[in-house]
């Protein structure tokens, strides 16, 4: 007998055709396998960041299938402009009917870009509805609202992702590598101090940041990513805040004092714009134009308000002293009104101190997707041992927005990316503890007195933080000193 078929074919021919037929099928159902599905809430400019990913690199496993917004003309972009890569087109609805797309769309994913203010209302309702929630920083703008956050998690058992994209910048993940490290032992205190120019420092006195009770004021919806970092680096929880906060720059009394007549309403509509060096053109930025200025007869939201306006309640400079449960402080201060844009920090430790600096090349909020790029040979790095010469450390650099953070962090959410020794994603408690110093540091701001963070919400845990050096650090010796 031999291997021969009724037909003409042996056994070794139909085992090959077989074999080829299972994998062409299993390649067919990995190929047809579903996207994951997402709903975008909020499509103002900083929705886009997520959409570009979604139906950009990350589209063959992605897919946004809803959009709402309270503007309708932006809905109406936001599915244009989505459509247009032809990843897919997704469905508008209007910010009332955010209960409606996410029943109609059946998103696993909800992603909230709203108004600060206004994140923890989808945050909660999609929860409940039984989605993933991904949210912009700050997660939330007062102690109440992030309560009901928590609780929403609790009960439905799910977490808040909270996009602190700055952990993920290649410098500063290289500072927490050389913490980590024990470089510098156990740090004792954190001195940092952050700079806004008067280009993007500016934007926020003429955009709805400028309200309190909407933005929670520069304390929370800036200072939130860098309360997060310092928290991140340290692998700490903050335990007590003081603070003072003042608006002393943009005021009607400053716009005197350069000579102006005003504050008007706008800048498109100002008298003065030949006169007034923060002139802002809104029309000038193609982006920035599609997305408000062509938009503005549906709310009547003007994105381009004059930043000496007397009805702004937001402060310009402030000073926070904040204690943490390791013994760690950290004296911190933001001005928004200064020459360039960056940061110094220092770590002081017991082993010695590192010294760390960015000037970010930082523009209109909104107007490019490299918001917070570092300019060239902009990073500074010096570890200073108590014993020892200093020496200059070479920085990790990347490339993209928000220093090379945003593709990594990215990559991490909707891509595929390798187990993290950093602790680089934040959920709704590292979004908590974050945003809580900022409230802490508004109450601060109104009673003078200090404010403890666990007087502030309830059922608050740690959250996940990478090993840091131990308590018990040893102190290097001290140097032999020959006396006369």
């Amino acid at each position: 007998m031999n291997d021969q078929d009724p037909v003409g074919l042996d056994r070794r021919t139909v085992l090959k055709s077989a074999g080829a037929v299972a994998l062409g099928m299993a390649s067919t159902a990995y190929a047809a396998a579903p996207r994951k599905r997402f709903a975008v809430v909020g499509v103002g400019s900083r929705s886009r960041m997520y959409t570009h990913a979604i139906t950009g690199k990350f589209r063959d496993s992605n897919e946004v299938v809803g959009v709402s917004d309270n503007n309708a003309g932006r809905a109406a972009l936001a599915v244009k402009t989505i459509a247009a890569t032809g990843a897919s087109k997704p469905k508008a609805y209007s910010a009332a009917d955010f209960d409606r797309m996410i029943r109609e769309t059946k998103p696993q994913t909800v992603i909230v870009t709203t108004p600060d203010a206004t994140h923890n209302d989808y945050i909660v309702r999609a929860l409940d509805a039984g989605c993933d929630v991904i949210t912009e920083k700050p997660m939330t703008t007062t102690p109440e609202k992030a309560q009901t956050i928590l609780d929403a998690c609790k009960r439905n058992g799910r977490h808040v992702r909270v996009t602190f994209n700055y952990r993920y910048s290649p410098p500063r993940t290289q500072i927490k590598d050389l913490l980590m490290s024990g470089e510098i032992g156990e740090v004792l205190s954190v001195d940092f101090h952050w700079l806004l120019n008067t280009v993007h420092g500016a934007d926020y006195f003429r955009r709805w940041h400028s309200n309190k009770a909407i933005s929670g004021g520069l304390m929370i919806h800036k200072a939130t990513h860098h309360f997060d970092l310092v928290n991140w680096w340290l692998g700490a929880q903050p335990q007590s805040v003081v603070a003072v906060g003042k608006r002393e720059f943009y005021t009607p009394e400053m716009a005197k004092r350069m000579g102006l007549k005003g504050p008007h309403e706008r800048c498109r509509t100002c008298p003065e714009k030949s006169a007034c060096t923060f002139y802002f053109d809104l029309a000038a930025d193609a982006g920035l134009k599609a997305l408000y200025l062509d938009n503005e007869q549906h709310d009547g939201y003007f994105r381009d308000q004059c930043v000496w306006r007397p009805e702004i309640d937001i402060e310009d400079t402030m000073n926070v002293v904040v204690r943490y449960d390791t013994g760690t402080t950290l004296s911190y201060s933001l001005n928004a009104f200064n020459s360039w844009e960056g940061y110094h920090i220092a770590f002081n430790g017991t082993k010695g101190r590192i010294e760390h600096s960015i000037v970010e090349q930082a523009g209109v909020a909104g107007a490019d997707e490299t918001q917070g790029k570092i300019k060239d040979d902009g990073v500074t790095t010096r570890i200073i041992p108590l014993r020892g010469a200093p020496r200059d450390i070479e920085p990790w650099t990347g490339t993209g927005g928000h220093g090379g953070g945003d593709d990594v962090m990215l990559t991490e959410i909707f891509g595929d990316a390798p187990a993290d020794k950093y602790k680089r994603a934040s959920d709704e408690r590292g979004g908590a503890y974050s945003m809580l110093v900022g409230a802490a540091a508004n109450q601060c701001f109104k009673t003078g007195q200090s404010v403890r963070i666990d007087q502030l919400v309830t059922g608050l845990t740690a959250p996940e933080r990478a090993p840091m050096p131990s308590r018990t650090t040893s102190l290097p010796m001290p140097m032999k000193v020959k006396m006369p």
